[in-house]
Parts: C-alpha cells; structure tokens; sequence
C-alpha cells in the first residue's frame, strides 16, 4: 500500500511541478521536450530491463508500439501541459482521474461493449464533480482561457485512454515494463523533434530552474512512480492498488494549496469528493459485472 501511494502522491506532483516552471516564462513545448530529454535514458532502461530474455519485436509490434507511444505518452502529456496553462493543478488532477469512464466509452463506441446502470450512474457522479470544479473555476477566471484550458486536458485524457484501451494485448505480450519503456522512448523522439522544429536551437537555454524542475518531473514524478506502482499492483492486485491511488487528487490539492497557493473552497471539496466517489463507484460496477457474467476474480482484480 505504501509503493501504490507513493507512486500517486509522485505522479500528482507533476501538475505542480509544470505550472512552477511555466512561471519561468517556458512554454509547453520546451518544457515538455526537457522533461522526455532527461527521462529518457530511464526509459530505456526499462525496456531494456523488461525485455530480458523475450523475443525481438515484429514489425506489426514494432508499429504498434509507434502508434502507442505517440497517442499515449507524446499527444496526451502535450495536450496536458498545454492546458496546465490555463487551469489550475487541482482541475487538471480531477479531469485527468475520468480516464476509466473515456475507456468505457471507447469500448461501447468501438467494440459495442455493453455499459451497466452502474457504470452510467458512476460516469454521471464523476462528471458532476468535474463540473463543478469546472464552473467554480470560470467564475474565478471569466473568458475562453479556462474552457479552452479543461478542453485540452480533456483531450488529453481521451487520448491516453485510447492508448489504454489499445495496449490490452501488447502489454499481454511484450510486458508492461517494455511496452511502456519502448512507447516512452518513441514519445521521447516526437517531443524532441517536435521542439527543434518549432524552435531555434538556442531556445534550448532556459533559466536554471526550468532544467532542475524537468530533471525532478523526470524521474519522481514520471520515472519513479510508473515502477513504484507497478510494484504495488504486484504485491496489491490492480484493485485494491486503484483504490489506494484514489489519494493523487487529495495530494494534488493538498500540494497546489500550500505550494502554488491555489485557493481552498467548499465547492473544490465537494466537486473532488464527487469525482472520487464516481471511480470508486466505477470500480464496483466494473466487479459486480465481472461476478455476475460468472467470471472469478483472481488476485490480480481481473
């Protein structure tokens, strides 16, 4: 339980981390190409380490991995630091935690899954406490800049919920270490490329506190957690390990408040207890159907 919440508490950090550097005047771009920059000799690391004794990728897997690792970690952390700079740390956390209800969407739309009244009621709780942050925000800041804001980190995780709902049968295959190090290391590559063809090499030189806020966003807040949870989930099962992650929202808040000195309000309160009480209701719903398709549940949750 202590790996599980450590690896939520680093990864609701990064959100705090991107808004301090971009009042060092960087923009998403720069920011997000020294973030993959100096994760990236993890990320081979762990593709390395997680393809030790499996045998070489397929071309088919190979294009796979392409196309997952740029809708997942390049497109998804784009569009998420992009709209980090109208919205605050808090808004951000909560819209990206309705990524299990896009993953259901994807599955009705695409495969014709069917949805439960459980899943609508948890999708309708979720999406409440997202609104409500939502409104309270626009009335704190008026105009387009927070709309367009939440709109982008929406988008953000739409996309990686494809990305989740396509690596099903990769992970299955290739490993959940490797397949995550390989599809970090492509994103790595479009971030980089994206960086030096938006922008002149010499843009490279960014204020001190930009490069040691991307080397911490690198490794404790991206690098660290993926392994940390992993291991949690290993030692937890995915369930229980989901519920125990239940606390990056709280730490986000808990972290933009006393650091960014974001505001604390009622309506913050409620709208991320609605959210949070929508992925859990998420949860059970997922495992009441689950038990009653006559499926056992093993350790893993699954």
């Amino acid at each position: 339980m202590l790996l599980a919440a450590v690896g939520a508490i680093a990864f609701s950090g990064k959100a705090i981390v991107v808004k301090l550097a971009y009042r060092h005047g960087v923009d998403a771009a720069t920011l997000l190409m020294y973030r993959m920059l100096l994760a990236l000799p993890l990320f081979v690391l762990m593709a390395w380490w997680g393809g030790r004794g499996r045998p070489a990728l397929t071309r088919p897997e190979w294009l796979a991995v392409a196309g997952l690792g740029f809708c997942g970690y390049y497109l998804a952390s784009m569009l998420d630091f992009m709209g980090l700079q109208y919205i605050s740390a808090s808004l951000e956390r909560l819209i990206l935690y309705l990524t299990p209800t896009a993953v259901l969407l994807l599955g009705w739309a695409l495969r014709g899954r069917a949805i439960t009244a459980g899943h609508l009621l948890a999708t309708a709780v979720s999406y409440a406490g997202a609104l409500l942050v939502f409104g309270l925000e626009l009335r704190v800041v008026p105009g387009t800049a927070t709309a367009w804001g939440a709109l982008l980190v929406l988008l953000s995780t739409l996309s990686y919920a494809a990305y989740l709902f396509y690596s099903g049968e990769f992970v299955q295959r290739l490993g959940a270490l490797r397949l995550v190090g390989l599809a970090s290391v492509v994103a790595s590559a479009c971030c980089i490329a994206q960086f030096l063809l938006l922008h002149p090499p010499e843009a490279a030189r960014v204020p001190a506190p930009v490069v040691w806020l991307s080397l911490l966003n690198a490794t404790v807040c991206t690098a660290a957690p993926v392994l940390l949870v992993m291991m949690g989930v290993e030692r937890l099962g995915a369930s229980l390990a989901a519920q125990v992650g239940m606390i990056g929202p709280l730490s986000t808040i808990a972290m933009g408040i006393v650091i960014l000195g974001e505001p604390f309000t009622p309506w913050l309160a409620a709208g991320t207890l609605l959210v949070m009480a929508g992925i859990a209701l998420f949860g059970r719903a997922g495992r009441a159907g689950r038990a009653g398709r006559g499926a056992p549940l093993n350790d893993k949750g699954a």
